[in-house]
């Protein structure tokens, strides 16, 4: 059994699809085929059932799917160790974050870290809110920057960044021609929402409670797994939307969207750690690079 086939193992089984896992890894699907089914035959064990075109985890491969992601942590672990003697002249720092920070406000921090440590190389993986914190509690992620609130004990965060929340229609959109807009209009308006466990979803509703506007009662017109997929579809008059000020930005320059006049709250940018595990050297100069050292600010639960 080697690391190779447990990465393309974990892969297949978090996409239950061979031909997704196949593109994400940079490998044909026939070697990730071969990898599945060495892996069944040297040890007389299904791990997936095909179930017509899809492919689902059997028992077995539930049990083994924790097994191998901690094998692979504690593999990374131990590279991280050996990568640390060279005193950041070399070594990998992998970084999860929620897309809009990932394509918004990280780039320009990653810019000046790679100026500092040209030979640390730096994988950069853009999910929401939910996912990256998934990411950093079982391992396979060295920090975490997100900015929706993310309640699990295991993880500390602390805050490096902020932007603010703002409520947004299109040009051609009813509401844009109004000076002020009453919680009964936006009540009764269509909505544009990011997916389930986004942090931009979740503090926007959050925001909007705090208003008294009942968001469960909302219409949602469509629902959209990406901050540009949210902001073209405001863009071409498919209802409100809250966004990032970073993501509306290009939009409200060009004309093609307008701010509703809404007070809507500032919110931070977290970066987030498990608290058991120690932070590598460069985890440590990443945060020195975005205005917080390790072990500085107010750490959050």
């Amino acid at each position: 059994m080697t690391l190779d086939q447990l990465r393309i193992f974990i892969a297949v089984a978090e996409r239950e699809h061979v031909t997704r896992a196949a593109r994400a890894l940079g490998l044909t699907q026939s070697a990730v085929s071969s990898a599945i089914a060495a892996l069944e035959a040297r040890h007389d064990t299904r791990l997936f059932d095909r179930v017509g075109r899809h492919i689902e985890l059997t028992a077995a491969g539930r049990l083994f799917l924790d097994e191998a992601r901690g094998v692979l942590a504690r593999a990374h672990a131990a590279e991280l160790m050996l990568s640390e003697l060279g005193s950041l002249g070399r070594g990998t720092l992998n970084v999860h974050a929620s897309q809009t920070i990932a394509s918004y406000w990280l780039p320009a921090q990653l810019v000046r870290f790679r100026e500092a440590y040209p030979r640390i190389e730096v994988r950069l993986a853009a999910a929401n809110t939910e996912t990256v914190a998934r990411a950093v509690l079982e391992g396979s992620a060295d920090l975490g920057f997100v900015e929706g609130a993310v309640k699990i004990p295991a993880l500390a965060s602390v805050e490096v960044g902020a932007d603010r929340l703002v409520l947004v229609v299109g040009a051609a959109h009813p509401l844009a021609r109004r000076k002020r807009v009453s919680l009964a209009e936006l009540a009764g308006a269509a909505w544009v929402v990011r997916e389930a466990g986004s942090g931009t979803r979740s503090e926007v509703e959050a925001a909007l409670t705090a208003m008294k506007l009942p968001v469960h009662a909302r219409e949602i017109a469509l629902e959209l797994p990406s901050n540009e997929a949210v902001r073209a579809a405001v863009e071409a008059g498919a209802g409100v939307a809250g966004l990032s000020d970073l993501v509306a930005a290009p939009g409200l320059e060009a004309g093609t969207l307008r701010r509703l006049d809404v007070d809507m709250p500032a919110r931070p940018f977290l970066a987030l750690r498990h608290r058991e595990r120690r932070l590598s050297k460069a985890a440590e100069a990443l945060l020195a690079c975005c205005g917080r050292p390790a072990g500085s600010g107010r750490a959050r639960s």
